[in-house]
């Protein structure tokens, strides 16, 4: 894939994003269709995964994204596939390296700036509604680039 493929498929992911859809949908969604999946089962699929699953806010769903698309290109449908298991694990532990040394974290709480830097514990209580997507909520949250860079990093990084 070229860099000007990728850049497209990086800014379909932000207008994704911008057109309501959480981040794990805008990564995953804008390719998935590259493993043979269509955009409506795409979104579907990884819909849970917003908000750092359900929104949470534990692991950034842009991240989610690209782990679930190192799945469709690698992940083993064998019960005891030792080696196609380590190899999927090899290469999400690979894309979330890159990802927390741009951003610093992986954990959604983290990066919104909702909680200190390696002190996030999981909350089970949180109110489940979304944010009402305002151009406020644009302006204040970091999601639309974090979710172009992850759509770039899976596209160079999965091959």
């Amino acid at each position: 894939m070229t860099e000007e493929q990728i850049e497209e498929r990086a800014q379909r992911a932000m207008q994704l994003f911008h057109d309501g859809f959480n981040c794990s949908q805008s990564v995953f969604a804008a390719c998935a269709d590259i493993y043979g999946v269509d955009q409506s089962l795409a979104l579907r699929m990884s819909a849970s995964f917003g908000g750092g699953i359900g929104r949470m806010r534990m692991v950034c769903g842009a991240a989610s994204g690209m782990f679930m698309l190192a799945g469709l290109k690698n992940g083993s449908a064998t019960p005891h596939d030792s080696e196609g298991k380590m190899a999927n694990y090899k290469l999400v532990q690979q894309l979330a390296g890159v990802f927390k040394a741009k951003y610093g974290s992986l954990i959604c709480a983290e990066l919104l700036g909702l909680a200190p830097k390696g002190q996030c514990a999981p909350q089970l209580d949180l109110d489940p509604k979304p944010a009402e997507r305002t151009p406020e909520y644009y302006e204040k949250r970091p999601c639309a680039e974090m979710v172009g860079e992850a759509v770039r990093i899976a596209l160079r990084t999965i091959k």
